[in-house]
């Protein structure tokens, strides 16, 4: 219990103090807020959200307004976020929660565990986040903060271990509001002070109790970290294509396509993965758009 005691108090002050004032934490924040923002949140920083977030809550505040409009208008609003996939799950999702829970998100871990685009991280998130529950909430914030103070390890290996789930769950406080803001407040550490990139140690909260600056900030020595690639990857033509789609009124031309991508076997593959996964639909004429 003792590292426990430890590092509640001064994080849990620190969040008090230093947490960003953004929409979905706002007490008067709907559970839906709360969903929406996590889908969102994957992968993509807080700052890209915000904007998105503030039009889709405004259009649609309810998931059954979501439920009712066309899936590709969830695409078009869901604009330059990237995996857009995201934005159909959001509105399949939707769908599942007007059809078979009156409308209103699901209050159960176990029961949002079953909707369209949500896993582990993401119903323990909108549980703990919109409901006050008890849940180990593991992002990658979350992960890098414990892994330094308590493993002493610079940062957490690709795949989330039993091990590092184990060290969470003995950390979170007993009592459900303290452990929904503990949560929370970890997330937030690890966003703005502990970094993956140039951590601002002087500013922690707890540098003196942990356990990697204790051990003089050893460099990760674990598998190699792959960096993404962008330029010229499948991901940046279908966002290209995507882009096209988006902005038009209505249908567009496959000339209109050809211009957007100029390598003509990666636009095949990438405008035929598009419609398979349902982000846009082709025509007869070989005319595409948003489905």
């Amino acid at each position: 219990m003792g590292v426990m005691n430890e590092l509640h108090a001064p994080v849990l002050a620190w969040y008090d103090a230093h947490a960003r004032d953004l929409p979905w934490r706002e007490p008067s924040a709907s559970a839906w807020s709360v969903m929406v923002s996590e889908l969102m949140l994957q992968q993509t920083p807080v700052a890209r959200v915000l904007p998105v977030h503030a039009a889709w809550l405004e259009r649609w505040p309810t998931p059954a307004d979501l439920a009712a409009e066309p899936t590709g208008e969830a695409v078009r609003a869901w604009g330059r976020l990237g995996y857009p996939r995201r934005a159909l799950r959001l509105h399949a999702a939707a769908s599942v929660i007007v059809a078979e829970h009156g409308g209103e998100v699901p209050t159960s871990h176990d029961v949002l565990l079953t909707l369209p685009g949500v896993g582990e991280y993401t119903a323990a998130a909108i549980a703990t986040f919109a409901f006050g529950q008890r849940h180990v909430v593991l992002d990658t914030n979350v992960r890098r903060v414990l892994g330094r103070v308590v493993g002493g390890v610079e940062l957490p290996g690709a795949s989330l271990t039993r091990a590092e789930r184990e060290q969470a769950a003995a950390l979170l406080p007993e009592d459900r509001p303290t452990a929904a803001t503990w949560s929370v407040a970890v997330m937030e550490l690890g966003a703005l002070v502990c970094t993956a990139v140039n951590p601002r140690c002087g500013t922690c909260p707890v540098v003196d109790r942990c356990a990697w600056v204790a051990a003089g900030r050893p460099a990760y020595d674990g598998p190699p970290r792959r960096a993404q690639a962008w330029a010229g990857t499948d991901r940046q033509c279908r966002g290209r294509l995507l882009a096209v789609l988006r902005e038009a009124e209505g249908t567009v031309p496959l000339a209109r396509l050809e211009q957007a991508w100029a390598d003509a076997p990666q636009r095949v593959r990438c405008l035929a993965g598009l419609v398979a996964d349902g982000l846009a639909v082709r025509l007869d004429d070989g005319r595409h758009a948003l489905p």
